[in-house]
């Protein structure tokens, strides 16, 4: 395998961590999972003033000690898959804040992102809205939570905010996977086929419609 860190990235319903721990036992490599607790998430969801910075800065700082971390440990040495890109801090960031947070954030981002490895390889998964409308409610009613989720006019914000962030993506090898029809309950096949995908990637952006079977 020429990648030795491998991000996968995705809005909220994507299977990103489904697929990060699938890929991770295949590869035999270290997985590298984000805490989704953030204490001021469900403020944010109420839209409590002030709560969409306080969210958004407890996650960048988290997501910064998570990965410099895993730098001093010299983790990426091994095969690595994480289930986010440190980058995607910024989608979140300019869909919630106002102009007056962003400039607070980004000060505090740009001080913070210098200290953070870029992955060999980010898989980005694709999906429309009303797929990960369907998956996020299924996975509610799986896990029986009262724990507050986004609506669907905000998912489907943030999947155009996704597109775009990645349409314009530059800075590692990206493979797009369309991922309608491929969740966490496809088989050993269809996960081999991607990492033959994987292993075929070069440069630049690439697309792929993975099989289901």
């Amino acid at each position: 395998m020429q990648f030795r860190h491998i991000a996968v990235e995705g809005p909220i319903g994507a299977g990103k961590t489904q697929l990060a721990e699938r890929l991770a036992t295949r590869l035999d490599a270290a997985l590298v999972l984000e805490d989704p607790e953030n204490p001021f998430l469900a403020d944010f969801y109420a839209e409590r003033p002030g709560a969409a910075l306080q969210a958004q800065l407890f996650y960048l700082l988290n997501r910064h000690r998570q990965q410099t971390t895993l730098r001093q440990t010299d983790l990426f040495s091994q095969i690595t898959v994480s289930d986010y890109l440190f980058d995607k801090d910024k989608i979140f960031a300019y869909l919630n804040l106002d102009d007056n947070e962003l400039f607070i954030y980004q000060q505090l981002y740009e001080l913070l992102s210098r200290e953070v490895p870029s992955p060999d390889l980010v898989i980005y998964l694709q999906a429309p809205t009303d797929v990960l409308l369907r998956r996020l409610r299924a996975r509610e009613r799986d896990m029986e939570t009262d724990t507050p989720t986004a609506s669907p006019d905000y998912l489907r914000e943030l999947n155009v905010a996704y597109n775009h962030f990645f349409f314009h993506y530059e800075t590692t090898p990206l493979l797009v996977v369309e991922t309608s029809q491929f969740d966490s309950t496809v088989s050993e096949d269809a996960v081999d086929d991607l990492i033959r995908q994987i292993e075929s990637m070069g440069s630049g952006t690439q697309y792929y419609v993975p099989r289901t079977r």
